[in-house]
C-alpha cells in the first residue's frame, strides 16, 4: 500500500493527528468493476472531537457547537466511496474531514458595519426607475385612435 500523503493541516500549523483517526473499511456500493464486490473499498473515518488534545480549546468549543448535529457522542464521522481504490477513498475521507474541521473552527466573521447609502446613488436609482416607467407607459398604445 502506498503511504498516506499526510500530514493533514486543518489551519495554520494545526494538524489532524494520525493516532486519533479511526478507520473502518467496508464493501462499497459505489463505482467499480468485478473486483469491487470482494474488496473493502468504502472508507469511514472517525475522529473523537470531544476528547482530542490536538485542537486549541477555543477551536474545539467552536467545532463542537457548529458540528453538534453531525456528532455522535462527540465523534465526527466521514464516509467516502467515490473511488475504486481504498487508498484514494482514504485520501478523500481525510481531506473531507480536514476541510470540515477547518470550516467549523474558523473564527466568526466580523460584524457588518451599517453604512448610509449616498443620496446621489439613491436619486440616480429613482431617476432610472422613473425613466423606465415612462418608457413602458409609452408602449401601452393609449390615445392612438
Amino acid at each position: 500500500m502506498e503511504p498516506m500523503s499526510g500530514p493533514y493541516f486543518i489551519r495554520g500549523s494545526v494538524v489532524l493527528p494520525e493516532a486519533e483517526l479511526l478507520w473502518r473499511f467496508s464493501r462499497s456500493s459505489g463505482p467499480g468493476g468485478q473486483h469491487v464486490n470482494t474488496s473493502d473499498s468504502q472508507v469511514e473515518l472517525r475522529f473523537d472531537l470531544a476528547r482530542t488534545e490536538a485542537l486549541p480549546e477555543v477551536w474545539k468549543a467552536r467545532a463542537l457547537e457548529r458540528l453538534a448535529s453531525r456528532l455522535v457522542d462527540g465523534v465526527i464521522s466521514v464516509r467516502s466511496s467515490d473511488h475504486r481504490s481504498q487508498w484514494r477513498n482514504r485520501e478523500t475521507a481525510a481531506v473531507r474531514l480536514t476541510s470540515l474541521l477547518a470550516e467549523a473552527t474558523a473564527p466568526p466573521p466580523k460584524p457588518r458595519r451599517a453604512t448610509r447609502i449616498p443620496r446621489g446613488i439613491n436619486e440616480r436609482r429613482l431617476r432610472n426607475k422613473k425613466a423606465r416607467s415612462d418608457t413602458k407607459r409609452g408602449r401601452s398604445g393609449r390615445g392612438w385612435d
